[in-house]
């Protein structure tokens, strides 16, 4: 079992940043590629295991920014350029499968997730 907990949400203006964290216990961080979902469903942004790869929603992309710590075992998504449309609640996720996936059922376990809301 891994257990994620999210957290770094709240409200912030139209144009503003926040950074989530997620932070994992349980098995092997370093194990899992991570990623980020909005909604449950709306894929967002994945980080493979090492931190070497990443991949993000056209959405999201040069906006945000996925990483990870493994000696720290948490997960970061710097949000930067907020717009109202990205309000939402966002969720981590991990992955024990071998490819980096933007499918939510490739996704093994989740958190409780955290609300961003964007003001305009």
């Amino acid at each position: 079992q891994v257990q994620l907990v999210e957290s770094g949400g709240g409200l912030v203006q139209a144009g503003g940043s926040l950074r989530l964290s997620c932070a994992a216990s349980g098995r092997t961080f370093s194990n899992y590629h991570m990623g980020w979902f909005r909604n449950e469903r709306e894929f967002v942004a994945a980080i493979s295991r090492s931190g070497s790869t990443t991949d993000y929603a056209s959405s999201v992309e040069g906006r945000f920014t996925i990483s990870r710590d493994n000696a720290q075992n948490t997960v970061y998504l710097q949000m930067n350029s907020l717009k109202p449309e990205d309000t939402a609640s966002y969720y981590c996720a991990a992955s024990g499968r071998s490819l980096l996936w933007r499918t939510k059922n490739e996704y093994d376990y989740w958190g409780q997730g955290t609300q961003v809301t964007v003001s305009s």
